[in-house]
């Protein structure tokens, strides 16, 4: 926008000054012709006294010392004083039209000045005027008016850039804080400033900020009553689950049950981390990776696991809440210790590159027999909910990344989490 307005000043001063200068230069340039002609014009005057007193060759040619050699004198007898730049022609018509005339030349222009001496006798004073001093002052002129001209643009863009800084700086601090509140921080308000247009959008977003600082506490509100009031009902189900025995049918409906209860503890959690998120909705996942490690070695170590961690030595922020990640991490790690016998290894990677982040977990055991069917959504052929690799692979796509599974270098099952990774300024 600066620049906008900025060129747009350049523009429009440029073309005011171009309609005065144009015209201003080509008055200077007829007013400087019209002097020099006038000069010549009083120097042929000048003469017409003493051609009334005397002709005499001598008396004339001492009264053209005074005009510079420019000025020629033809007599009635044909007698020319002076340098004469006049054609005959020009002399010829000057003699019988006896009215003053100015006309081109080799090199300049004359002034022709008939002077009627008596009957029949007409004396010619010729007056010469160089090109050049038809243009004597025109550029020097044209040069002041330039530099003029030149300073009134720059100054009219000084100006405007002024302006348009004042109305960008305005724009900025609102883009800004329209960011900031993008990022989480609902607790960004800016000063209005700039044009009335301007400093009304920035009161309209601080009262926006305002107002969603005061929907979010009431969805905090709503969400601890939902949490309440959905457990209690749900716990209830459950324990009667328990008491249906242990037929096919009884443990299909308490499967259900656990997942219908995993399901509504996840969307609440989900709701709270949205509003609750400390740290922006972004997470170093080296550091997150590490913790869970440090978490399930405790059980690994009991069961004989050789496990191995690396990769982790170098931050990678990632567009995921720490619980979310820790969540994904353990549902993988989980399945591990679920679904392998004990002394089974595994490896915990952390890849790093330009614009992405990769966990590699992968284990030494017998391997998913249908990949396929393993990332949809309740499939399980183990006998779980299936709901795990469903929580990871959404973990993974909400930062626009993918998960990934299928068989590894250690003969079992190889888990990819790719995670968009979050440029290091923003980190």
């Amino acid at each position: 926008m600066r620049k906008s307005l900025a060129l747009v000043s350049l523009a429009v001063t440029s073309m005011v000054a171009l309609a005065f200068l144009i015209p201003l230069a080509l008055v200077v340039s007829q007013l400087a012709e019209n002097q020099a002609m006038a000069e010549a014009e009083r120097q042929a005057i000048a003469l017409t006294p003493v051609l009334a007193i005397t002709a005499e060759p001598t008396d004339v040619e001492r009264a053209l010392v005074t005009t510079g050699g420019r000025v020629a004198v033809h007599l009635v007898g044909g007698q020319t004083i002076g340098t004469a730049k006049a054609t005959d022609a020009q002399l010829g018509k000057a003699r019988e039209r006896g009215l003053a005339f100015t006309e081109p030349v080799a090199g300049g222009w004359v002034r022709m000045q008939p002077i009627l001496l008596g009957k029949d006798r007409v004396a010619v004073v010729e007056a010469f005027v160089p090109e050049d001093e038809l243009s004597q002052g025109v550029t020097a002129a044209w040069l002041a008016l330039s530099g003029v001209a030149v300073s009134l643009v720059l100054a009219s863009v000084l100006v405007a850039d002024r302006l348009g800084a004042r109305v960008v700086r305005s724009a900025k601090d609102l883009a800004e804080g329209a960011q900031r509140m993008e990022q989480g921080d609902l607790s960004t308000r800016v000063v209005p400033t700039g044009p009335p247009e301007l400093a009304d959008a920035g009161g309209a977003f601080n009262r926006m900020a305002d107002r969603i600082g005061q929907l979010m506490a009431a969805e905090r509100e709503v969400l601890a009553d939902l949490s309440h009031r959905l457990r209690t009902p749900l716990t209830a189900l459950r324990l009667d689950s328990e008491t249906l025995g242990a037929d096919p049918g009884a443990n299909r409906v308490r499967q259900a049950v656990h997942a219908l209860e995993r399901e509504v503890n996840e969307l609440i959690r989900a709701a709270r981390r949205e509003l609750d998120d400390p740290d922006g909705g972004q997470c170093d996942a080296a550091q997150v990776v590490h913790d869970r490690l440090v978490f399930w070695s405790a059980l690994a170590d009991d069961q004989q696991r050789r496990w191995n961690m690396r990769g982790t030595e170098r931050s990678a922020f990632v567009p995921l809440t720490r619980t979310d990640l820790a969540a994904a991490m353990d549902v993988v790690l989980g399945n591990i210790f679920r679904h392998t016998p004990e002394g089974v290894g595994f490896v915990v990677a952390l890849f790093h590159r330009p614009d992405l982040v990769v966990i590699v977990i992968e284990d030494a055991g017998p391997g998913i027999e249908d990949l396929e069917s393993a990332l949809r959504r309740g499939s399980s052929s183990a006998g779980s909910t299936g709901l795990g690799l469903d929580i990871a692979r959404r973990a993974a796509e909400s930062t626009g990344g993918s998960l990934v599974v299928d068989r590894g270098p250690l003969g079992g099952t190889r888990v990819q989490l790719r995670l968009t990774r979050v440029p290091e300024h923003q980190g």
